[in-house]
C-alpha cells in the first residue's frame, strides 16, 4: 500500500493573499497632484497679421527668476503683497495715470461701465520651483475672482457664486481674466 504525501492546503493561501492586497491598499497614502484649472483658447491656425498694440500703461508685468524672486512691475515684490497690487492694477478705483486705461461698455445689469484694459502678463525662468510657480498664479487668480465677488456684493448682495449665469458673466464682462502667460525663458 502506497502512502499519500500530505498535501498542503492551498485555499486559505489566497484568501491571506487578498486580505494583503486589500490592506497594503488601504494604508497606502496617494499623493495628490497640484496644478491649475484652466480652460485652453481655441487653436488657431494662423495668427493674425496685425496684431493689436498694447499700452505699455495697461500691462503688469509679473516675472518669476530662477532663484524664485517674484518681480512685479521690476521691483521685487513679496508674494503676500501680489494679489492686493494685482486688484488695485485691474480696477484702477481712482483713474491713476499710471494704472491701465479705462474705456465705457455697455454691461447688462450696470448700463454704461468704465471697464479698465489691463492684462496681467506673467513670465517665469526655465528653473522657477513649480511650488512657486503655483503661488504666483493662485494670487492673480485670486485678485480677479476677489474683485469679482466685491462687485457682486456691492450690486446684488450676494457673492459671485450665488449669482445666476446671466450676473456673472455681466461681472466677467467688467472684470475678465486677463492672464497672459509668455514662454518660460532662462535666467530673468
Amino acid at each position: 500500500m502506497a502512502r499519500k504525501t500530505p498535501e498542503v492546503p492551498a485555499t486559505s493561501l489566497a484568501d491571506i493573499a487578498f486580505m494583503l492586497l486589500i490592506f497594503f491598499l488601504v494604508t497606502t497614502t496617494m499623493d495628490v497632484d497640484s496644478g491649475l484649472r484652466r480652460k485652453l483658447p481655441q487653436w488657431v491656425e494662423e495668427q493674425p497679421e496685425d496684431t493689436p498694440q498694447i499700452n505699455e500703461r495697461n500691462v503688469f508685468v509679473v516675472l518669476v527668476n530662477k532663484n524664485n524672486d517674484l518681480l512685479v512691475e521690476g521691483d521685487y515684490e513679496s508674494i503676500d503683497n501680489l494679489r492686493e497690487r494685482a486688484k488695485e492694477f485691474m480696477s484702477n478705483p481712482y483713474n491713476d495715470e499710471t494704472l491701465p486705461e479705462k474705456e465705457p461698455i455697455e454691461v447688462p445689469y450696470f448700463g454704461e461701465y468704465m471697464v479698465t484694459k489691463g492684462v496681467i502678463s506673467l513670465r517665469n525662468d526655465l528653473d522657477t520651483k513649480y511650488g512657486v510657480y503655483l503661488a504666483v498664479q493662485n494670487e492673480l487668480v485670486a485678485a480677479i475672482n476677489e474683485l469679482r465677488d466685491e462687485l457682486a456684493k456691492q450690486k446684488f448682495g450676494k457673492p459671485y457664486e450665488k449669482l445666476d449665469a446671466d450676473q456673472q458673466k455681466a461681472v466677467r464682462k467688467i472684470y475678465p481674466q486677463k492672464i497672459s502667460e509668455a514662454e518660460p525663458k532662462g535666467k530673468i
